[in-house]
């Protein structure tokens, strides 16, 4: 119940106590439209609302908050220029399916085309809020009855949850009127938005409009079967059907590859929003596959694991293409494969004998046999497989103990193939040219990073080139998380996500940033220092947008360029805003070490200034002339 409760329930109240549900924090930034929903807000016990600086920095918060959780993230603002300010970030959570819900205020409908300050009704001469924000959701709809509340937030919350965002446009007389909650609240009826038709009561991923258990035709490959007489093989002497998660054609695919044959996995982003690390190591382990991520999915596979493979695409090593070349079955877990993650791999796939997709997004190259669904059910149902235990899928809450048993090798690599990566030693790198600038080459400190990162510790990178450094050289702490933002690549994700992150996990968050994503949204450290988060705030000072500086002297004749700026002591403005924050600036690696070091111990928010070179290339292929991971 809540504190100091009205004489009646208010449909804000309703929309409060129905989120606490999903979440335990709110992030925003307040307004006359929204007021009545953080009045509501004030007055629950357990939900905690977080003020930001600018409603970017908000839902990227929630955003944050949801990819590190996996729970729902939950942003507020009020109508107008608040409302526009979620664009960008919503952009971000759409193109990477991120389970934010978005309250958005509105005028009050009696005043919608009469003049109402910031209306978005969508009248004659106005803008349409509902149109404009469904182009970056997956669902969207405007509440202008009190009794519709718990319908539309129930299935707001369900197509989040099944890869939203989605948005409620809340006028501000419909958050203030009595609630009209039946004695036991309807259930979500089945519909079809953007994310697809989910059933009532759906908490897996939605069938998307296209799904089709079978291999699409017209792609590139030809229809599996299985051979009258199969190479003996684990995967063959299974039963294929018997109510498996697989569809046959991914039975039949994998029935072909011989026993002892190399195998290889691609992990994505999904891994992580589905929860499905340990299932994915079972399958890992049971295969006795490599794995290689995708840039944006560091975390979903242990990177000190000796089956760790590496990343792939642009940011990624460069032995990837020719490892998935060499194996009989490459795996696309959680990826569909967009060009970040595949560049340098087209080729290589088109070599693979035999490509399986597992996912929820219809993959951007060329399958032999695909499945959608619950990926954490699809991956122990292809762990169960492989480890021997026929009719049997693994207990959903498999523990690491278990995982890390010694499976029945079925069809797995022999000792020294490609498989086994423990022989191979320290991954190979791409080759940037050397620097000769001022300040602190990226690799040597993005290793006093990693050094300096406890177990548990989560990293989130922004973008641009020290993101790029980062997710080359850097190894995820264990138990970590690792966040970047790579749908619509905006600068200045990162202060608002290790926020969310930080706050989400209960636990250190170590934000990496450039100086002109700080100059963006970096100013969401105030929000850390006035609710005591527990995040390192690094900043890579080349006073430049190196990116596109470098773009410049690779792309284009160099002799100019509109990306350099004068110098800025970002580490002393800082400090000087913050009078308690701790704060370093760091022009050698020893004083950045030192710098990481005492941020180590501080409890709460630290910030530090590492200046760096504006025209070092980093490890990023597209700048480079070698063969592209």
């Amino acid at each position: 119940m809540f504190e100091s409760a009205p004489e009646f329930r208010t449909v804000a109240d309703l929309v409060v106590e129905r989120i606490a549900v999903h979440t335990d924090h709110l992030f925003g930034v307040g307004g006359a439209n929204i007021e009545d929903l953080y009045d509501s807000l004030h007055r629950h016990p357990t939900l905690t609302g977080i003020i930001a600086k600018h409603e970017y920095g908000a839902a990227t918060m929630a955003d944050g908050y949801a990819r590190a959780t996996t729970r729902l993230g939950v942003v507020a603002a009020t109508s107008g220029g608040g409302a526009m300010n979620l664009l960008a970030a919503l952009a971000e959570s759409f193109d990477s399916r991120v389970p934010v819900l978005a309250l958005v205020g509105q005028p009050p409908t009696a005043l919608e085309g009469r003049g109402a300050f910031q209306d978005t009704g969508g009248l004659p001469g106005r803008l349409d809020a509902a149109r404009i924000f469904a182009s970056v959701s997956r669902y969207c709809a405007k509440i202008t009855r009190p009794q519709d509340i718990c319908d539309e937030l129930d299935h707001a919350i369900e197509v989040a949850l099944s890869g939203g965002p989605a948005v409620l446009l809340l006028p501000k007389d419909i958050q203030a009127a009595p609630s009209a909650m039946p004695a036991e609240a309807k259930k979500a009826q089945p519909r079809i938005d953007r994310g697809g038709p989910v059933a009532a009561g759906s908490s897996g991923s939605p069938l998307l409009p296209h799904w089709d258990p079978t291999p699409p035709s017209g792609r590139g490959r030809g229809a599996p079967s299985i051979a009258e007489s199969p190479p003996e093989n684990g995967f063959a002497a299974r039963q294929l059907g018997g109510g498996s998660a697989l569809p046959r054609g991914v039975l039949e695919t994998l029935a072909e590859v011989p026993a002892g044959a190399p195998v290889a996995i691609i992990a994505g982003p999904e891994v992580g929003t589905a929860d499905a690390r340990v299932e994915l190591a079972a399958v890992a382990r049971a295969l006795e596959a490599a794995v290689l991520v995708t840039p944006d999915a560091k975390d979903a596979f242990p990177n000190r694991d000796p089956r760790f493979a590496g990343v792939v695409g642009v940011m990624g090593h460069p032995h990837a293409p020719e490892l998935v070349a060499e194996v009989q079955l490459c795996l696309l877990v959680g990826t569909p494969l967009p060009l970040t993650a595949r560049a340098g791999l087209d080729t290589a796939l088109a070599a693979c004998p035999r490509v399986v997709h597992l996912g929820a997004e219809q993959p951007f190259v060329p399958v032999h046999a695909e499945a959608r669904g619950p990926l954490a059910t699809l991956l122990n149902e292809l762990a169960a497989l492989a480890s021997g235990v026929a009719g049997k899928a693994r207990h959903r809450s498999v523990s690491a103990a278990t995982v890390d048993e010694e499976p029945v090798p079925i069809s797995t690599a022999a000792p020294g193939s490609i498989g086994a990566r423990s022989d191979r030693g320290v991954l190979p790198e791409l080759m940037a040219p050397p620097a000769s600038g001022p300040g602190v080459r990226y690799r040597p400190a993005v290793a006093a990073l990693e050094a300096a990162l406890e177990p548990g510790t989560d990293v989130i990178a922004d973008a641009g080139n020290t993101g790029a450094a980062v997710v080359h050289y850097l190894r995820v702490p264990e138990d970590g998380r690792f966040l970047i933002a790579l749908g619509m690549g905006g600068m200045g994700y990162s202060f608002g996500a290790g926020i969310g992150c930080a706050l989400g996990r209960g636990r250190r968050a170590m934000v990496v940033a450039g100086d002109g994503a700080y100059f963006m949204h970096g100013h969401e450290v105030h929000t850390a220092v006035e609710y005591q988060v527990p995040v390192t705030f690094v900043v890579f000072n080349n006073n430049a947008h190196a990116m596109c500086v470098t773009r410049e002297q690779v792309f284009y004749s160099g002799e100019y360029s509109f990306n350099r700026f004068r110098a800025a002591e970002i580490g002393a403005g800082v400090a000087a805003m913050f009078p308690g924050l701790p704060t370093w600036t760091a022009r050698t690696l020893t004083e950045f070490e030192h710098a990481l070091e005492k941020a180590r111990a501080t409890p709460g928010p630290a910030f530090i200034e590492l200046r760096c070179d504006p025209d070092e290339i980093p490890p990023f292929a597209p700048f480079l002339k070698e063969p592209v991971a």
